[in-house]
């Protein structure tokens, strides 16, 4: 495939804001508890207000990709069989959400909603509301393309495990560079969850990679010209420039190409944050946090082109060769 680049920063913005607001739940989650140390109300406000910008900016580089943005509504009105109109109707759901939860921490609301004469019920009961979306909109980003059956490389559950902890990872690390300024006694819990995260993500992704590798494709050039024959070679596609087909379903790279992509992101995306991460961690220094961040992010427009780039259109077969 040839990957929009508006797609790639939309997946990649997105996750990052899905996995700061996971962290900043699940920090103040743990302070109702007495595990972590209390922060104020206004570090979740601009926390989430933070989170809010990362989805937002992925709303606005998703109408980049669009041929009639001014149609984009009509997404939605296929909900019940699309996954694409269940994203686009889960991420305003999402930032609704995290918007709301800013709004009550920065406001301080607060109210015992369920008689447990704890403090931080409203913002509880909001941020629960808020991560069941989150994981409801990864679920339907990695769908979008684990449901697309013919592109091989995409159908599998690793799609959606991928997309959730890459999105989680980026988000835990952001929130790590984050805290470093505004609350340095819970750096550890979140640079200690990035690292674990950012661990786990590579087991899934190199897995990913493993099997894309070792794929026995379905499509053949006898399926795709409908000819039964056991030597079969195509040397033309019918006619002599390019078109549609051969613009947007093929990326038309060189195999060594791929393969740098393939080993900047490892290195990006999986050992240079562990190893900034792990390194900043005894102290909470910032500057190896932020950088541990921008590492990340810039491997993940790596992972998220090859993502994209590795899925093998069955239609290649046929458009293989101009002339």
């Amino acid at each position: 495939m040839n990957p929009a680049f508006s797609v790639i920063v939309l997946t990649t913005l997105i996750g990052v804001g899905q996995g700061l607001f996971l962290a900043l739940f699940s920090s103040q989650a743990f302070t109702i508890v007495k595990v972590l140390p209390t922060q104020p109300n206004g570090y979740y406000a601009l926390g989430g207000a933070i989170a809010l910008c990362f989805l937002g900016g992925g709303l606005v580089a998703s109408f980049f990709h669009l041929g009639h943005p001014e149609r984009a509504w009509r997404a939605a009105t296929r909900w019940r069989t699309s996954w694409l109109s269940r994203e686009v109707i889960a991420l305003p759901a999402v930032m609704g959400l995290v918007f709301l939860y800013a709004i009550v921490n920065g406001f301080g609301l607060e109210a015992d909603l369920y008689g447990w004469n704890i403090p931080g019920q409203v913002a509880l009961t909001v941020g629960t509301l808020g991560v069941a979306a989150t994981l409801t909109l990864f679920l339907c980003t990695g769908m979008i393309y684990g449901a697309i059956k013919f592109l091989q490389e995409w159908a599998t559950p690793l799609t959606v495990v991928n997309y959730f902890l890459l999105g989680s990872a980026s988000g835990f690390t952001f929130a790590a560079a984050y805290a470093s300024f505004m609350a340095p006694n819970v750096v550890k819990f979140y640079a200690g969850w990035a690292i674990t995260l950012t661990i786990l993500a590579f087991f899934t992704r190199a897995a990913a990679l493993f099997r894309n590798a070792r794929i026995k494709r379905v499509a053949t050039v006898q399926t795709a010209i409908g000819v039964r024959h056991a030597k079969v070679q195509q040397r033309s596609m019918g006619f002599m420039g390019g078109s549609y087909n051969t613009r947007e379903y093929f990326h038309g790279r060189t195999v060594l190409f791929l393969k740098s992509v393939k080993w900047i992101f490892l290195v990006l995306v999986f050992l240079v944050p562990v190893a900034l991460l792990w390194t900043g961690l005894p102290e909470g220094r910032p500057a190896l946090l932020v950088a541990a961040f921008l590492a990340q992010y810039v491997g993940l427009l790596f992972e998220r082109w090859f993502f994209f780039a590795q899925a093998s259109h069955p239609q290649n077969l046929y458009y293989q060769f101009v002339g």
